[in-house]
């Protein structure tokens, strides 16, 4: 294997890690909030109550959560395709 190929495989490795690792309490955290906001959803069906069509604190926090999420994969993805080419390039 090449110098090359190496530096690419280690750095797209050390890329996926990041990206996983920074994505594991965001997911869980928006794990969280879905279940929470699927649960008022069906207690509120379940009264007969009109729920708020607003946006919530919760729904607000979901897309941050979200937008995190889309950050942590592409660095995730990034560090595949360094992968990749370090395949491709031995």
């Amino acid at each position: 294997m090449t110098t090359t190929a190496i530096v690419l495989l280690a750095a797209g490795v050390v890329l996926v890690a990041v990206g996983l690792a920074r994505a594991r309490i965001p997911w869980a955290r928006y794990r969280a909030l879905k279940a929470r906001e699927d649960n008022i959803a069906r207690y509120e069906a379940w009264r007969g109550g009109l729920r708020d069509t607003g946006p919530t604190g919760a729904s607000v926090a979901i897309e941050m959560l979200r937008s995190q999420l889309r950050i942590d994969g592409a660095i995730a993805g990034l560090g595949i395709v360094l992968v990749l080419a370090g395949l491709v390039a031995r």
